[in-house]
Order: structure tokens, then sequence, then C-alpha cells
């Protein structure tokens, strides 16, 4: 498959087939193409907590905001849940700033699963004191994000911006629309 094609694929889906387990395999695996990809100075300062026990991910979900455009939606209903978690931190005693690399290991991430069937969403409005009270993790490790995975269990599709209006919404079928902005608004011509 191509990478734009696995890019169309790869959106922030936040409802999920919850019955649909997530296999640890696919998390090591993701964390795998995370670990081979770029990092600022080589550095090497991200670390990951993988999470797909039922139990925990019912702790987790707590701790995570849902689609801030969607004012009236509180995150997914029970069955639509993620099946898995990855909580990404960064390890204060390798470096204090991380650059770009969350990003570019999150969206490795994401693609790996799209690449075996699943999808997930990046989510950085986390609850994080509570995330790591109920974690137990060190005050070495800076929570970054969480990525909330699963089955997709929505239908998102990209439309183009109009207006400059980037805000994601929701058609009476459910169906989730991202405006994009277009190429032309994009490449600048100087």
């Amino acid at each position: 498959m191509r990478i734009k094609d696995l890019i169309l694929r790869n959106r922030s889906y936040r409802r999920f087939d919850q019955s649909v387990a997530v296999p640890r395999s696919l998390l090591v695996d993701m964390v795998e193409v995370a670990r081979l990809s770029a990092s600022a100075s080589n550095v090497q300062p991200l670390k990951y907590m993988l999470f797909n026990d039922p139990e925990v991910c019912a702790r987790i979900f707590p701790t995570l905001a849902w689609a801030g455009y969607l004012k009236e939606w509180t995150g997914p209903e029970e069955g639509e849940r993620p099946a898995a978690y990855i909580v990404q931190l960064a390890d204060l005693e390798l470096a204090d700033k991380w650059w770009c690399d969350d990003g570019i290991a999150a969206q490795s991430m994401l693609l790996a699963a799209v690449e075996q069937g699943f999808g997930g969403c990046i989510v950085g409005s986390v609850k994080r004191d509570r995330l790591r009270s109920i974690l137990q993790i060190p005050e070495r490790y800076q929570i970054i994000q969480v990525l909330a995975l699963g089955k997709p269990a929505e239908k998102v599709v990209i439309d183009e911006a109009f207006d400059g209006n980037i805000e994601y919404w929701r058609d009476e079928e459910g169906i989730h629309h991202v405006p994009k902005r277009g190429l032309d608004e994009l490449i600048l011509e100087l």
C-alpha cells in the first residue's frame, strides 16, 4: 500500500468496536516502528506503556477528553471505547525537550496500526495527574499524550475547508467530517 493511502486511512478515530481485541504483539510492533523513526539529535527520550487489558483500559478511559469541537459529545459509549492504549512518555533523565519526536513517533505508530486494520486517535487532553496516579508512573517520566486504539467503528471522511472553517463535525448519519485546507492555501509563492 502506498504511504498516501495509509495516511488517508489514518484518521482520528474516536469510536471503536470494543469487542475486537488489539493484540499485544501489534502494540509492540507499533513501538518498534516508533523506535526506528527519527529522533532529534538521536537522543531517543520517548518511552511507552502498553495496555490492552479491558480492566486497565476502563481505568484509563475517564482520564481522557474527546473531540473538543463536538461540544455535546462526552466521548464514546461503552462498547465503542478503545480496546487498547499506548501512553507516550518523555524520560526527563534523558532530555527535557523532545522537539517533534512525539509527533513523528505517534504518526509512525498509527500508520502501523492502520496497516493491520486498526486505527486510533492521539489524545492530548489528558488528566495527567490522575493518569499518573492510576498507572503509578514515576515522576521521572512526563506524560506527553495517549494513543487510543481499536478497530474503528465509525466512518471518517475528509472535506475541503470552506471560509477557513476547520472544525470537524458529525452529520445526521454519524459520519465524522474533517475539513482540510486546500493545497492552494498551504503552498506559498512568495
